[in-house]
């Protein structure tokens, strides 16, 4: 069967089915990767501790948000 039969298969499935089949193909190509989860999460608690030591400043909301 090709990619075109699939799909036209796939398009005579209820929403809540096709929905459950995008969700999964997109899982399939974003799948998660612990060692930039890892350094990530090290980003974050260095920034934070920084923020907490005056290292560094912080941005208001408003400001991020901002728009020009």
């Amino acid at each position: 069967m090709g990619n075109k039969e699939i799909l036209e298969q796939a398009l005579t499935l209820k929403p809540v089915d096709r929905l459950m089949i995008i969700d999964g193909l997109l899982r399939s190509l974003d799948e998660p990767d612990a060692k930039i989860d890892e350094l990530w999460a090290e980003e974050a608690e260095n920034r934070l501790k920084a923020y907490r030591e005056g290292r560094i400043e912080g941005i208001s909301l408003d400001e991020v948000f901002m728009t020009r």
